[in-house]
């Protein structure tokens, strides 16, 4: 990205990326980021913690160039089709570790996670199911039948990887989200019953035929009990502490926050004198809006609800692009209900590379229409 920014920066026709800048899609991330330079002056902590906060907001201030450059640039689709062929990659590699075990990528991974995490790889390849869904349909339109059988094949190979090999209990959030507005965007009433049947006898067949699923639900729901009965440290538990201790913060100072960075010495305090897991030291609430909350008050939850909100409204049409950005913008905010995915490093980028490149695409395709309205319009 450094080496990218430094040789598009002499490219820039300014005029032209002030006009941009004017987008409410590319000013709310730069206000968001603004907003976490100011509220540097009000926190209470040292001026590294501060520093430390501003760093997973500054990623957003590549949105408004990703804009500009892909809004002149025919390139974009190279974008993703260069990620798809990593994911596609990176499953072919866990499939391999999940039937060779002893064949280690790096000590200390889940099986079938030959890098980063679980999460990330179940952010990446829920995002490749549904892109490639869509160009099932565009290519079944058109008679490319061979073709959409292929992708048909890729689809399942990272879909079955989810059900048989690792997947993250975030994805239950999200992909019932993005089935459905995939259905209403390109299905009819009778393709989307169709497809909701077999979904069902699809689902039957996999929770009786893979031993991880069902392990997966057992335990979560083992949890939930744990957490609801007992003093245990869970995963679900420890996230709903860190809400209510961000609910008791924020109250404090509800507008204004406690400023960037603020969210370590508050997690490290609520911590002090507890044992086992949950004297662990976080900084991290686990809910994007509270995380934001807690630093910039009622102020930073406007801007950043307005930028969701404005990312979203960018992906209106049912180009395969746009489609792509708005699943994009969809899976960042329900997943962002559970996780702080738009400051974490991996989410965070797919989601700035996501709506920069497909927005870019929408902002020019709207004036393209735009423009043609007006040709036809004039005598």
């Amino acid at each position: 990205m450094s080496v990218w920014i430094v040789v598009m920066l002499p490219t820039i026709d300014y005029d032209t990326f002030v006009k941009v800048l004017a987008h409410p899609a590319a000013l709310l991330p730069v206000g968001l980021a603004g907003l976490a330079i100011l509220g540097m002056l009000w926190a209470d902590d040292t001026w590294s913690a501060r520093i430390q906060g501003v760093s997973p907001v500054a990623k957003l201030l590549v949105i408004p160039l990703l804009l500009f450059h892909f809004q002149r640039s025919k390139r974009g689709h190279w974008v993703f089709l260069a990620f798809l062929a990593s994911c596609s990659m990176l499953v072919a590699t866990s499939w391999v570790l999940y039937f060779l075990p002893d064949l280690t990528v790096a000590a200390g991974k889940p099986l079938g996670v030959p890098v980063r995490n679980y999460i990330d790889q179940t952010q990446e390849f829920s995002l490749c199911i549904f892109a490639l869904a869509a160009v099932v349909v565009s290519l079944v339109a058109k008679g490319r039948h061979a073709m959409a059988l292929a992708c048909t094949a890729l689809l399942l190979t990272f879909f079955l990887n989810m059900t048989f090999v690792v997947v993250a209990r975030t994805a239950v959030i999200y992909i019932p989200v993005l089935a459905a507005l995939f259905a209403i965007k390109f299905l009819s009433a009778r393709a989307a019953i169709s497809l909701l049947v077999l979904g069902g006898l699809a689902s039957g067949l996999i929770w009786s035929t893979s031993p991880y699923l069902r392990w997966r639900v057992e335990r979560t729901v083992h949890d939930f009990k744990l957490a609801r009965d007992t003093d245990i440290a869970t995963s679900n538990g420890e996230r709903l502490a860190y809400w209510r201790t961000s609910i008791d913060v924020i109250a404090k100072s509800p507008i204004f926050g406690h400023g960037t960075g603020s969210t370590k010495e508050i997690f490290k305090a609520a911590a002090q004198g507890k044992s086992g897991e949950w004297a662990n030291s976080v900084r991290n609430p686990h809910n994007q809006i509270l995380y934001v909350s807690i630093q910039w008050g009622l102020i930073g939850s406007i801007v950043l609800l307005a930028m969701w909100y404005f990312h979203l409204a960018l992906f209106s049409a049912t180009t395969l692009i746009g489609w792509i950005g708005l699943i994009v913008v969809v899976q960042n905010f329900l997943s962002s209900m559970l996780n702080s995915h738009l400051f974490d490093f991996h989410e965070g980028w797919i989601y700035v590379l996501g709506v920069g490149v497909a927005g870019g695409y929408a902002i020019r395709q709207k004036a393209e229409n735009f423009y043609s309205l007006g040709q036809r319009s004039s005598p």
